[in-house]
């Protein structure tokens, strides 16, 4: 386990590859998609190989990861850190690399190399880009949806290292209740590395599944409940 997503995934792909590992719901559009384990890694892979082929970042650099909690960010988060970077939370100017949607591209203007999302459900390009932005939806398929890692940095979440990240998982999954096989719900942020450590690494640090919503709605979110087999809820 060299990487940060090697030890998430190894474990889960080993287990169960094929069942559902994230559902992301978008309840002010009514979208849904599901990625098993294997999706999620192939995704993963392709992201690590852009960084590091398309934008030659090496094991140790950095990236900032200004993206929702979406299906999308999970295989950017876990393609940076299975390229052996370290996840920054917000703009900064010392990074190699910005993952951005359009409408922080302001946020990241200084940086010489930046990747936009539109986060569009079924991975539609982002319309009208100014020139010198790379379209993560155009340009990630074009790479191969494997990936042997190289090793990581020091450092993989916001100057945190790789372990302490792993027992800070740990310890959210056990005061959440969470263990394997569950299907945790969330509708939680990922925009600060307390709450992406509880509402994605811990999920799936303790090989559950995670089910996500964006713009969640309560009457829909009660029959989620239902309809997903939600063990979990980790509402706000």
């Amino acid at each position: 386990m060299t990487t940060l997503t090697d030890a998430l995934l190894d474990p889960i792909l080993a287990d169960d590859p094929a069942g559902p590992r994230v559902t992301w719901y978008d309840d002010a559009t009514g979208a849904r998609i599901e990625l098993s384990a294997l999706t999620l890694a192939n995704w993963a892979a392709k992201t690590a190989n852009m960084i590091r082929d398309q934008f030659g970042i090496l094991p140790g650099g950095r990236i900032a990861v200004l993206l929702p909690a979406h299906w999308q960010s999970a295989a950017v988060l876990l393609g940076a850190w299975w390229a052996g970077a370290e996840v920054v939370l917000e703009a900064d100017p010392d990074v190699d690399l910005a993952l951005v949607t359009p409408d922080r591209l302001d946020e990241v203007a200084t940086l010489a190399e930046v990747a936009a999302l539109s986060l569009d459900a079924f991975g539609a390009p982002v319309r009208d880009l100014p020139p010198g932005i790379t379209d993560y939806a155009t340009d990630v398929r074009i790479h191969g949806d494997q990936f042997r890692s190289s090793g990581s940095g020091d450092a993989v979440l916001d100057g945190r290292s790789m372990p302490e990240v792993l027992a800070a998982a740990s310890d959210s999954a056990s005061r959440a209740g969470i263990g394997h096989g569950d299907r945790v719900l969330s509708s939680r942020s990922w925009s600060r590395p307390d709450d992406l450590v509880d509402g994605l690494v811990a999920v799936l640090a303790a090989r559950a599944a995670l089910v996500q919503v964006s713009n969640p709605d309560a009457a829909a979110t009660e029959r989620r409940v239902v309809s997903e087999k939600v063990t979990i809820r980790l509402d706000g």
